[in-house]
């Protein structure tokens, strides 16, 4: 529902939700629930009403797919949106930004569960137009024609609920060589994790990468861990090895105070050095390390040794955001669609690793465009019998489907934890269906 000015006055939601033969755990039903908040978007919606039916059915059961219900949640406000714009009459790109959420709302309630701790939508939207040259695709759209093709451009804009209150684990062992150890609760399934805490470890504690191993998720050295699912591993694995880290420095300065025989007060740290404050005398952290294994030396009262271990739990879910711009050509003989370009820019606070992002943002897209243009499960209606049972049946994106993705950046880091992170995992996939079928 919009007033008179074409600003949203209401959303009501009905969503009849496919469960499966059976429900095995609360996990199975995730998908249908987990999106509501979602559903709200990036937008002003002063009230909302959803209401969701669980449906069994003579099919697989329902199990959460990357972005676990926020995709669908987006798809429909973002067909939404464009609906409204043709309805009223109304540029499409316009009638979104008038009724964005503003930085200045920031924190935001919504009408449906959320509340959003920070964002700047309005300027993630102009990026990602800039980059797509959405105000020239009229003439690229005359050119497709005069090549008997139709043309199309699609924006959706997404935002999507991460790093849910949860706790995980992470230590900092330093060896007596001087070199150190990160243990984390987390499992890497592909994401590049290693890389990451060596990154963060390096921040914090001035050591090269290539001095630090990493254990990830073994349960015979990890003392704790819940995982890597719903984008939680940079924003609260990462915390908490940050927060492992700081404690090997306070625990550091103790013992460089006395390698300096100076007060620990007026010991600072930095760039992995211990230093008097004011003076250029000082001590690595590798030095300390290795004289905190000199038991015998040591001061009253510090266990020898250096190693710390911390746990995280965030206040609440962080929320990144993103615009998402798809252009394709459409052989009307045919129907046969065709990428030609795809244009993403994501808010998902500080950026760890660009290159390890941009992997996971791509991905996520990929699997977001699967889902809307080719994959499909078929059961037959006769006997129940699946019959996309493998990958010869069943139309999973390859490369010579996909085109060419831009990976623009609208970072806005979130005050929730000491990195600023918010998540990247299923970013990707929030957006791309909305972005492609419109």
């Amino acid at each position: 529902a919009f007033d008179a000015g074409h600003r949203i006055l209401a959303l009501r939601a009905r969503n009849t939700s496919a469960l499966g033969a059976y429900v095995s755990t609360d996990r199975n039903l995730l998908p249908s629930f987990a999106n509501l908040g979602s559903l709200a978007g990036m937008y002003v919606i002063p009230a909302a009403h959803v209401h969701v039916t669980g449906v069994f059915s003579f099919t697989n059961s329902l199990a959460p797919y990357r972005g676990n219900g926020r995709p669908e949640a987006i798809y429909v406000l973002e067909r939404l949106m464009d609906d409204a714009a043709r309805e009223l009459g109304v540029d499409r790109v316009e009638l979104r930004r008038k009724n964005l959420i503003p930085p200045a709302a920031m924190p935001y309630k919504t009408a449906i569960t959320f509340t959003y701790d920070c964002g700047e939508f309005e300027r993630g939207m102009d990026k990602a137009l800039a980059l797509a040259k959405w105000s020239d695709f009229s003439s690229r759209r005359k050119f497709s024609k005069s090549n008997g093709k139709l043309r199309g451009i699609g924006l959706a804009n997404a935002i999507e609920r991460a790093a849910a209150p949860g706790m995980e684990y992470a230590e900092v062992r330093f060896e007596p060589t001087g070199t150190a150890t990160l243990v984390v609760g987390t499992k890497s399934q592909g994401q590049g994790h290693e890389t990451m805490y060596r990154q963060i470890a390096a921040s914090r504690l001035g050591i090269s990468p290539g001095e630090m191993r990493v254990i990830e998720g073994d349960t015979d050295a990890v003392a704790f861990g819940a995982g890597s699912f719903g984008s939680r591993s940079a924003a609260i694995g990462g915390t908490a090895l940050w927060l492992a880290a700081g404690k090997v420095i306070a625990k550091g300065r103790r013992i460089a105070a006395q390698l300096l025989e100076a007060a620990e007060a007026d010991v600072a740290f930095a760039a992995g050095r211990f230093t008097i404050a004011g003076t250029d005398r000082g001590v690595s952290v590798k030095e300390v390390a290795r004289a905190s294994f000199a038991f015998a030396a040591l001061p009253k009262g510090i266990e020898p040794g250096l190693f710390e271990h911390a746990t995280f739990s965030p206040a609440q879910e962080t929320f990144p955001n993103g615009t998402h711009v798809c252009e394709v050509e459409v052989d009307p003989e045919t129907g046969s669609v065709e990428l030609v370009n795809y244009v993403v820019v994501d808010d998902v606070g500080t950026e760890i690793n660009p290159l390890t992002l941009q992997g996971q943002v791509v991905g996520g897209i990929v699997q977001g465009l699967g889902q809307i243009l080719m994959e499909r499960i078929v059961y037959d209606p006769e006997t129940g019998q699946l019959l996309t049972g493998s990958f010869m049946d069943y139309a999973m994106p390859r490369a010579g489907d996909l085109c060419n993705f831009e990976v623009g950046h609208n970072a806005v880091p979130t005050k929730l934890n000491p990195l600023g992170a918010k998540g990247a995992g299923e970013a990707g996939t929030v957006g791309a269906l909305a972005a492609a079928m419109n």
